[in-house]
């Protein structure tokens, strides 16, 4: 109730952000705990390296790398480059650890963990830009990073799933897609749906049985904007908004969505334009999972994500 009241107040960013970026703590500290996610943590190696980008002053983005051990040594190995969940204004690289590492089991790849800059500190497009360059970094530099430059994957989930998409405009934008075999945004923040009449929206948009809904989700892209009504047509704010002709020049890409996700409507409509414009492998929808559910790995909508999703990368990223 605080957080949606503090959403619906023009004067209350800073103390929305700071509430929602102690509850996002919160979640991914207690998330991290589980234990197959301890588990997996000790079957990989961490390791880190930094980024120099100049594109707002210059700045290090921070990459945590994640090896699982029985692919140690090895060279030619598999990649998976991933942007972290909260919105765009919480949460870090860090504190998706645990979760990554269980990835790079399950998956079989190296995964790279990006610490983009946060809004509303950082604005759009610089938090794009931010994991734009660490693609970039990681496929120049594939061989000394022991990975194979044919096999770089991308993703991300909900606010990272946005980071995502937005990296995958710039790449479309500079004829650069073909540095990525794979996309794979998770239940992903995708254009200003959430600024539509609530009444036509679905329950769970409209936030009655979940923590997050249309008002924070406004709050969220007010905050990312460098001036919202410069920048609301603009494919880097709303990656939803490229036009079918830069659609064409995506990536080739799964969306990964859940059955009762506040942004279904959204990442439906991508990927019905991407389905037409010949970029869409898949379009997977979790059943009974909500935003963030599939997380929490003894869920049984968890084990279809896990299998949908590992199934995605042994015959899109592997082969």
């Amino acid at each position: 109730a605080q957080m949606k009241q503090l959403a619906l107040e023009e004067d209350s960013d800073n103390e929305f952000v700071a509430l929602f970026r102690a509850m996002s703590e919160g979640f991914y500290e207690n998330n991290g705990k589980q234990s197959t996610l301890q588990e997996a943590s000790e079957k990989t190696t961490v390791e880190e390296f930094m980024v120099p980008t100049t594109h707002d002053g210059n700045f290090n983005v921070p990459v945590k790398v994640y090896t699982p051990k029985k692919l140690d040594g090895g060279d030619k190995k598999a990649a998976y480059i991933y942007a972290h969940g909260g919105g765009v204004i919480s949460a870090t690289a860090d504190l998706n650890q645990a979760w990554l590492q269980y990835l790079a089991v399950a998956y079989e790849v190296v995964v790279f963990n990006v610490d983009y800059r946060l809004a509303p500190e950082t604005k759009c497009p610089n938090n794009v830009k931010d994991f734009y360059e660490s693609i970039k970094y990681v496929s120049k530099n594939a061989a000394s990073l022991g990975i194979d430059p044919s096999k770089i994957a991308i993703g991300g989930d909900s606010g990272g799933g946005y980071i995502c998409l937005g990296a995958m405009v710039l790449l479309a934008q500079n004829g650069e897609s073909s540095l990525v075999k794979l996309a794979m945004p998770g239940i992903p923040m995708v254009d200003d749906y959430c600024f539509s009449d609530p009444a036509a929206m679905t329950v769970e948009e409209r936030g009655s049985t979940d923590f997050l809904d249309v008002f924070q989700t406004r709050k969220f892209w007010k905050l990312i904007a460098a001036d919202f009504d410069v920048q609301k047509s603009d494919p880097l704010l709303f990656p939803g908004k490229a036009s079918s002709e830069l659609l064409e020049k995506f990536p080739p890409t799964i969306i990964i969505e859940c059955e009762f996700d506040v942004f279904i409507t959204e990442a439906t409509r991508l990927a019905t334009r991407l389905r037409r414009a010949g970029r869409l492998l898949e379009f997977v929808v979790i059943p009974g999972a909500k935003h963030g559910s599939y997380m929490m790995t003894d869920l049984a909508c968890s084990k279809r994500w896990e299998n949908a999703t590992t199934t995605a990368i042994q015959e899109y990223l592997h082969k």
